[in-house]
């Protein structure tokens, strides 16, 4: 007797699974419920519709049920919601979500793919007002657009500054509307640290989005949002409200059957992906997820890892075992100019983790800086002490911070190291890197600290050091150093080192910077060797410094440190 196979939801995990278990069974019934209009979208795409950057929103749609018919003998049946799953009988209840008719589906095996639904906080006043929307499905997104198409919308309110929330934003800037986005942390893009998300949060001000971090909103008006930021109360115009809060795993179904919920909210899956009932699968935002790095259960909602595991499913229906590796977390966005991306753990969740680390932090160029179009590169490499195995990595630039963080997932995956990283042998042409590419360097300079060689003070510290008037030498040459220093810094270009070294005191902390952190190794390794042991390395030097402090003064509203901000 053929197999009957029931997938409730679709997407990247349930529409996957669906298509999987076919290849390898063509003889299965596989039947699919979706409650939304559509099965199988790009749903990372959505907010690029936006700003007309993807023209038709129909293009979105990937495949319909006639498409799964046709070329899968898979039975998809949209505006259908799974409401309950009878384990003892292996049926689920459906109703249909226009009529409110109902039915029932046998099934042999059953995999959940209800992913996760947009927050609503209902502790913000006026949070179901029509002019209030969310970003989940194609519906969402062409009901989002015919609304803040209209001449009258200029104004629009985005709270949450997750990849959501910061590619709306994006969207509708380049679709000319005035926006604020609102994140109630003191920083967008949680993934990544606070001292490399600054450089997001002056691309976001540059191209005049109003950003307000530490900001709490309360309630949601007809023509206004009311927030508040310290201690104070803030009125924003906004006649459209994006809220891209975050997201929480679609459970209920599960929970009502009896089934168990783990940890951190999401289904329990075992390494083959089957629930506590192993007829019962449950892939995709729904699920809780093991970390390899952390070898704790965590939440993942990224396309990636669910198709991962809508092939993995599929497969031990089929009776291929799954060998699964857990997660690390790979991401990247863009940000009007800048692309970001980040892998594995950042500071935040290596000491959560109980996990002790290091860092290297270096801006060199993407390629040769004689080349066109050659960028600087923020790149921040984690690793763990002693052993120097790798835990992360984050990257920010104008030029392919993604393809660097490939580089560096994949040696998370295979357990790599600081010395493997230093060793592996990358394609090189002046067009698209350096011979010492970014992770190179970022691997030799972590080796640097691991080892002894020197000790560094990362950019977060550099204000408590000028404000204690701290000994802080500045090795870049004299034109340099007059475009914009800090404060009190003390200027010894290295090209004069030796002749000036005696103006630098051994009896006193000293901290040396450059632009990049290059040169100050240079002139700190100088120094070692001429007997001085009182000299620490500025981490990211200049360059960071001014990235870190920029959007910092103009928010919070300080004394500057720096006499200019000089960036290029």
């Amino acid at each position: 007797m053929a197999k009957k196979i029931v997938v409730v939801g679709g997407v990247a995990g349930g529409a996957s699974a669906a298509a999987r278990a076919r290849r390898l069974d063509p003889g299965a019934k596989i039947t699919v419920f979706e409650r939304g209009e559509h099965v199988s979208y790009s749903n990372c795409c959505l907010p690029y519709h936006l700003s007309g950057m993807i023209e038709d929103s129909d293009s979105l749609v990937l495949m319909t049920p006639d498409d799964f018919k046709t070329r899968h003998n898979i039975d998809v049946h949209t505006g259908k919601e799974v409401t309950a799953i009878d384990r003892q009988a292996k049926k689920v209840s459906v109703r249909d979500v226009e009529t409110g008719e109902t039915c029932e589906e046998v099934y042999d095996k059953l995999i959940l793919s209800p992913g996760a639904f947009p927050l609503r906080p209902r502790s913000i006043s006026g949070i179901d007002k029509p002019h209030v929307f969310t970003v989940r499905n194609v519906t969402d997104i062409r009901n989002l657009k015919a609304y803040v198409d209209r001449s009258e919308v200029q104004d629009i309110v985005v709270v949450g500054g997750g990849f959501i929330g910061v590619e709306v934003v994006e969207n509708l800037k380049e679709a000319g509307k005035n926006v604020t986005l609102i994140e109630g942390l003191s920083q967008i893009l949680a993934p990544f640290d606070y001292d490399m998300v600054q450089i997001l949060h002056k691309e976001m001000t540059d191209y005049g989005v109003r950003l307000m971090v530490s900001g709490q909103v309360t309630a949601i008006e007809d023509e206004q949002v009311i927030a508040k930021q310290g201690e104070g109360e803030v009125k924003i115009p906004a006649q459209a409200v994006v809220l891209a809060i975050g997201v929480r795993p679609e459970t209920k179904l599960a929970e009502d059957a009896g089934l168990t919920i783990g940890v951190t909210g999401g289904i329990e899956v075992n390494h083959n992906f089957q629930t506590s009932d192993p007829d019962i699968y449950a892939i995709g935002d729904a699920v809780e997820v093991f970390n390899s790095l952390t070898h704790k259960p965590g939440r993942l909602a990224l396309a990636g890892p669910a198709q991962r595991q809508a092939r993995a499913a599929a497969d031990h229906i089929n009776g291929i075992p799954c060998a699964n590796k857990g997660v690390i977390g790979s991401s990247c966005v863009q940000v009007f100019g800048q692309k970001a991306a980040c892998t594995g753990l950042n500071e935040k969740t290596a000491s959560q983790a109980g996990i002790p680390y290091n860092f290297a932090y270096v801006i060199p160029t993407d390629k040769p800086g004689l080349m066109p179009e050659s960028n600087y590169m923020c790149f921040k490499l984690l690793f763990e002490v002693p052993t120097g195995r790798i835990l992360g990595a984050q990257a920010i630039s104008r030029g392919a911070a993604d393809k660097r963080i490939d580089v560096v997932a994949a040696m998370i995956t295979m357990g790599g190291t600081l010395e493997d990283l230093r060793d592996l042998e990358l394609c090189y042409s002046p067009v698209f890197g350096t011979a010492k590419d970014v992770v190179n360097i970022a691997a030799l300079v972590g080796l640097n600290l691991l080892n002894g060689q020197y000790t560094q003070v990362p950019v977060s510290k550099v204000r408590g050091l000028c404000e204690s008037v701290a000994y802080i030498v500045d090795v870049r040459e004299e034109r340099e150093y007059a475009a914009g220093h800090l404060k009190g810094a003390h200027n010894v270009p290295l090209s004069r080192l030796h002749e000036r070294m005696g103006e630098i005191p051994r009896d006193i902390p000293v901290y040396v910077h450059c632009r990049t952190s290059q040169r100050s190794y240079y002139a700190l390794m100088y120094l070692k060797g001429n007997g001085y042991t009182n000299v620490q390395n500025i981490s990211g030097s200049y360059l960071g410094i001014s990235l870190y402090e920029y959007f910092n003064d103009k928010a919070l509203g300080r004394e500057r440190i720096l006499t200019e901000y000089n960036f290029n």
